[in-house]
């Protein structure tokens, strides 16, 4: 009988029910990082002139958040609360260090151009904020989906304001050129103030269409 009671409580915490679901899709929506919680703004900033760059921090965010949130809240109850933050350092700190050797063995070019910002990863608003608010309060698979959730809803964010950058900007999408010779680039685009404009715009149009957000500062 207690092995059936194990056993059923392990199914439990691997469960893929309706609010395991809501962890991954909420910040997709309501509880976007960038354009509701209007956090992670300076790498927004800072990395989304091509889109190849938007997509390498993207996966490097997602991967970060997930694991360092899954760390965490395996350590949760180990972890004196005089210390806590430091220890969440510690992990980011570790994992940011695996991203950036895997990144400069697979693609050095792109490490040369993003390695200041892939460390600036340690001290992201968003990664910290899961840590201390959902992480040391929970289970470590939901607290793993919950990191990978809060990651893609950034990262989504990041692709969208690096197109839209990069198209006008530049004319092309990944290096490819798609709007032709008669496309005189605009380059406003490129510079770190047009994001700002293209991020407030995402804001105001996720929030028309999300009525549920009119009211959310």
């Amino acid at each position: 009988m207690s092995e059936l009671k194990e056993l059923e409580k392990k199914e439990a915490a691997f469960a893929f029910g309706k609010k395991e679901r809501k962890l991954l899709t909420d910040p997709l929506n309501d509880n976007n990082p960038i354009t509701v919680q209007v956090l992670g703004i300076c790498s927004a900033l800072a990395v989304t002139t091509l889109l190849d760059k938007a997509l390498v921090m993207s996966i490097a965010v997602v991967f970060v958040c997930a694991f360092a949130n899954l760390i965490i809240s395996v350590l949760r109850n180990s972890i004196p609360k005089s210390v806590r933050m430091i220890v969440q350092l510690v992990a980011i700190a570790f994992l940011v260090t695996v991203v950036e050797l895997i990144l400069k063995a697979i693609n050095y070019p792109i490490y040369v151009e993003l390695s200041v910002f892939i460390g600036l990863i340690i001290t992201n608003c968003i990664i910290m904020g899961r840590l201390e608010a959902f992480a040391m309060a929970n289970g470590p698979w939901k607290s793993f989906l919950d990191g990978i959730g809060n990651g893609i809803g950034y990262g989504i964010i990041l692709i969208i304001v690096a197109a839209i950058r990069e198209l006008f900007g530049k004319g092309t999408l990944l290096g490819y050129t798609i709007l032709g010779d008669w496309y005189t680039p605009n380059g406003l685009m490129v510079l770190f103030p047009s994001a700002m404009f293209v991020i407030g715009i995402l804001i105001w149009i996720h929030r028309s269409w999300n009525r549920n957000l009119i009211d959310v500062s």
